[in-house]
């Protein structure tokens, strides 16, 4: 089957934390976080001079306490510095779930780490993601989307960067980020295109607990899968919103048990109380039972 779907698995992204490397306190509270993913950083949360420091920081973290029930992510520097190269090889070493690449701006910078996976004997379950913060990486969204449908195609999922983006083009940082929808729209259909997920920007005044409310609203109805944080205080809300409410599941599963029956088989439309119901509804009503199921478990384990 040649289908987008079958090379990206369903993840629970609901809270994507990062956190800095070179932070013992912050590493060592990871494991007790309710958050879906954590992003381990050693690009902009890292200064020049600690970089090496961070590196070896999280080798002995990851060692020692690995986060159970977390996806992890390691953002490396880009390879065009002094420290990208290494930060991949010790990267790949620690077997996380995804390496996170910043500053993606064409399909050629997803290509080069890949093949440098292969040629390394890399496992196929590692991943990679995308941080599109820059204006030619807006640009080139769709192309770049394009590099997770190649067969054995590693990409699995955009995060767009604001912070970038708004330093580089001189967008205001206004509330309800009326001058930048228009390019996280752009950067979410080029995702979707392809069956990537996509990650909403950091929210960066975590002490302001409405304005993130609003965001992750917002995200979420945008169509995001989650949210990217930068502090603990923000995973409650990012689950929240980014979660299913009881209302969409049960909704959900009325969809699937409908289309279950015998007098329903091989229909492509039915009528579900007076509603006009098609197999695509029935292919998303799916994508929410299997998160509730991911959810569920998640709340088990905690």
């Amino acid at each position: 089957m040649n289908s987008t779907i079958d090379r990206h698995p369903a993840r629970l992204r609901r809270s994507v934390l990062c956190v800095p490397t070179d932070n013992e306190r912050a590493l060592a509270k990871i494991a007790a976080l309710s958050c879906d993913a954590v992003v381990y950083d050693l690009e902009d949360a890292v200064l020049t001079d600690r970089k090496a420091e961070a590196r070896a920081m999280l080798a002995k973290h990851l060692g020692a306490s690995r986060p159970i029930g977390i996806e992890i992510i390691i953002r490396i520097n880009s390879l065009n510095t002094l420290f990208g190269e290494q930060d991949l090889i010790e990267a790949i070493g620690l077997q996380p779930d995804a390496i996170l690449l910043p500053k993606v701006e064409s399909p050629q910078d997803i290509q080069i780490v890949a093949d440098i996976l292969a040629e390394g004997d890399a496992p196929d379950g590692l991943r990679l993601w995308a941080m599109i913060e820059t204006p030619r990486g807006v640009f080139n969204a769709a192309a770049i989307a394009e590099t997770g449908r190649t067969r054995g195609g590693r990409l699995d999922c955009f995060v767009p960067g604001l912070n970038d983006l708004r330093k580089e083009t001189g967008a205001a940082a206004l509330p309800g980020r009326q001058y930048l929808v228009p390019w996280l729209m752009q950067i979410l259909l080029s995702a979707r295109s392809c069956g990537l997920d996509v990650i909403d920007s950091v929210f960066n005044d975590f002490r302001d607990g409405e304005g993130l409310d609003a965001e992750c609203r917002q995200g979420r109805d945008m169509g995001f899968d989650g949210k990217m944080l930068i502090h603990p205080a923000q995973i409650q809300a990012a689950n929240a919103h980014f979660g299913v409410s009881p209302e969409a599941t049960a909704e959900a599963n009325a969809i699937i048990e409908a289309f279950a029956l015998a007098d329903n088989a091989g229909k492509g439309v039915i009528n579900l109380s007076g509603r006009m119901v098609e197999r695509l509804h029935l292919d998303q009503a799916q994508k929410i039972a299997a998160k509730v199921k991911a959810i569920q478990r998640k709340d088990r384990t905690a």
